[in-house]
């Protein structure tokens, strides 16, 4: 009996475990700061948690899996883009467009 409730137990975890989107976690942004992106109402906020702009929520992205859609605001102008996500792995590629032709890119690594 303690063996099929052990083996339950671990049967919830591991499925527990796999529910998180894989975007949720701590991120090491390009600029060297950490980033915290975390389920918030419908979506997903991108929060720095260290550097010059700690505290400040830069982003929010809907999606699931490996692709993300949503708006990515740069700290250092505040100015507030279009963007996506895509998670592979341990990176996160993040892509901010204004009228979807002047794109840029930054490629995060999971912590």
């Amino acid at each position: 009996m303690r063996v099929l409730i052990l083996a339950t137990a671990m049967l919830l975890a591991a499925a527990a475990a796999q529910a998180a989107e894989p975007i949720e976690g701590s991120w090491k942004t390009a600029s060297g700061a950490t980033a915290q992106i975390g389920a918030c109402g419908g979506s997903f906020c991108i929060t720095l948690k260290s550097g010059k702009h700690a505290g400040k929520q830069i982003g929010k992205l809907s999606g699931s899996g490996e692709s993300y859609k949503g708006e990515i605001t740069d700290p250092e102008t505040d100015k507030t883009y279009s963007g996506s996500a895509a998670v592979s792995g341990k990176a996160l590629s993040l892509k901010g467009c204004v009228l979807a032709v002047l794109c840029k890119s930054q490629t995060w690594s999971r912590l």
